[in-house]
């Protein structure tokens, strides 16, 4: 009986409100610049500092509980993840990485170390072109150079009879002032290597104002997806608009 009721009186003090000083609170508030670096921000500093409470824990059961128990808190930031395999696993590697690889606990899943989590991808390989001809693009070398290995036959005349309308209307929608044939065929005969000849030909491309209205409708087309359809205005300066024919008609009785 003795040992109950020293049992209950514990409880009691534990559960005992403690009134605190007001200058105490006001001189031991914690700034976040004095605070300890937040690994992963997302998930707040209550849940750090109980993943930093599990790592001091020495029973291994008890350390166990907390880390599930920590797992589970975790999961409810996104229930409908919560019980998806690969999210577990996300989870739990997630709080070894916050503890600072310092939980020791039973995980279902491997445990990362600190030098995967540090190690970095290769570089990609980006294709660095420098090209004479910027307005052109690559895709132009690359019809090119499709072109250079193809033999003397009628498709390949017509491939390199596109390329060079392609490549005067590329020249003429990154530069304002027309352009001749002449100097098309010359950029092509340098861009193909000396390869495609066409400063002797007699063929002529499309002329500037085909190429261009070519432009001005495709740009009519995007404009138009986008845009809203206004009534068109008559002579008299009215919209017209069928809906307002019948408007000052006067109803029939």
């Amino acid at each position: 009986m003795l040992s109950k009721e020293r049992n209950a009186d514990k409880k009691f003090t534990y559960m005992k409100y403690i009134k605190e000083n007001a200058n105490d609170v006001v001189f031991n508030l914690e700034y976040n610049s004095e605070r300890q670096h937040l690994i992963i921000p997302e998930y707040g500093r209550h849940l750090q500092k109980l993943i930093d409470q599990a790592t001091i824990i020495e029973d291994d059961v008890e350390r166990n509980k907390a880390a599930k128990y920590i797992i589970q808190v975790m999961g409810s930031l996104n229930p409908h993840l919560r019980d998806v395999p690969d999210f577990q696993h996300k989870l739990w590697d997630q709080i070894f990485i916050m503890s600072d690889f310092k939980l020791r606990v039973d995980s279902p899943y491997p445990i990362p170390s600190r030098e995967v989590l540090q190690l970095k991808p290769d570089v990609l390989r980006y294709p660095q072109n420098f090209p004479k001809y910027r307005f052109y693009g690559n895709n132009i070398k690359y019809m090119i150079d499709v072109a250079n290995k193809w033999e003397e036959s009628d498709m390949k005349n017509a491939l390199v009879k596109v390329i060079a309308n392609h490549m005067k209307k590329s020249y003429l929608s990154w530069n304002k002032d027309t352009v001749k044939d002449d100097v098309i065929f010359e950029h092509l005969l340098e861009l193909s290597g000396g390869k495609i000849n066409l400063t002797q030909s007699t063929e002529e491309l499309l002329t500037t104002n085909d190429l261009m209205r070519t432009n001005k409708r495709v740009s009519n087309k995007i404009s138009a997806t986008g845009a809203t359809i206004k009534p068109k205005i008559t002579k008299n300066g009215k919209p017209n608009n069928p809906m307002h024919k019948n408007q000052n008609r006067k109803p029939i009785q």
